[in-house]
């Protein structure tokens, strides 16, 4: 076989650049970054694209639902709260702009631990050969008795455990979210899975108790996303409890009769997970609504947005409660 020649490229076909539709142009370019940006105006000088477009339309979609007073609700794993976003939180709802939160299991664990000691999340590594893993009392105790609480009242375990450490009076309550939650009348719904949660390990655990106290926030959960229309649903940090919990509570509430059609949906994490995008970001919005999807650090993409929400608000539109 002769050994082929280089292809002949004269007869190629061309057109002009000036005539050829482009997806890039200089009106879509990042501006230069000057002292004392504040950050709407640094939004302003993102490029026109990719996840920068996409910021800007969430961060103008909360504002509306915020001025409309509509619901914004955040559900958020466990990590959010380690990494010490809870007082961004806390303001946010100071100010009226989160109108509810959803919690996994491990949420009120180490909310309550910041609360009673200032200090939570220990080095499972360390002790998981011993076996010491999980095994700290007064976490064990408090929440389990408030758990039980919880079913015996016939209340959620947000609603009971927020109360349970205001009641306490623990020295780090401000820091805390769900005691600041009770404290403000923001509901708080927390979506167990038994097993999953160290508390679980504890002779005080009443699986009864926690189903039935779940259970109350799941249908309490539903209720918010019943008003759903036209506000947003922000997902932080759960890969599968809450996508999965979302996606029935909603089903549930069209089911019912509740015209939840047009919203708005982002979900924050480190990498693509199936099922926020699936069940967040993709199905919810098939007949209407917008949804997007933000890959990032959460200590640096969720203070970004908290500060964008509220420097694109006046401080007029703050207004706690919902319509």
């Amino acid at each position: 076989m002769k050994y082929p020649e280089p292809i002949d490229l004269s007869g190629l076909k061309t057109y002009s650049l000036y005539d050829r539709p482009s997806k890039v142009t200089c009106s879509d370019f990042a501006r230069p970054v000057s002292p004392d940006l504040k950050i709407k105006d640094f939004l302003e000088l993102l490029p026109n694209q990719l996840a920068a477009r996409d910021l800007k339309a969430l961060v103008k979609a909360i504002s509306k639902a915020v001025r409309d007073k509509r619901v914004v609700l955040l559900a958020m794993g466990a990590h959010v709260i380690k990494v010490g976003l809870n007082p961004i939180l806390i303001g946010l709802m100071e100010r009226g702009i989160l109108t509810g939160i959803a919690l996994n299991g491990a949420g009120i664990i180490h909310d309550a631990e910041i609360a009673m000691a200032g200090k939570t999340s220990e080095d499972v590594a360390s002790v998981l050969g011993s076996g010491q893993f999980g095994a700290a009392r007064e976490t064990g105790e408090f929440l389990n008795q408030a758990i039980c609480r919880a079913a015996q009242t016939e209340k959620g375990l947000g609603e009971t455990v927020g109360n349970a450490l205001l009641e306490a009076g623990f020295p780090y309550n401000g820091q805390s979210l769900l005691a600041s939650a009770a404290r403000l009348g923001v509901p708080v719904t927390v979506h167990v899975a038994i097993g999953t949660d160290i508390i679980h390990i504890h002779p005080g655990a009443d699986g009864a108790a926690t189903g039935k106290a779940s259970h109350y926030d799941f249908r309490l959960f539903c209720s918010l996303v019943s008003r759903l229309n036209h506000g947003v649903f922000l997902l932080a940090g759960s890969a599968v409890i809450l996508p999965e919990v979302f996606l029935k509570a909603l089903t549930l509430v069209r089911n019912l009769g509740y015209p939840v059609r047009d919203f708005t949906t982002a979900n924050f994490d480190f990498i693509r997970h199936y099922r926020p995008l699936t069940n967040v970001v993709t199905r919810p919005n098939l007949e209407g609504g917008q949804g997007f999807s933000f890959v990032g650090h959460h200590e640096i993409m969720l203070p970004l947005l908290a500060a964008a929400i509220l420097d694109s608000c006046s401080a007029g539109l703050y207004t706690s409660g919902l319509t």
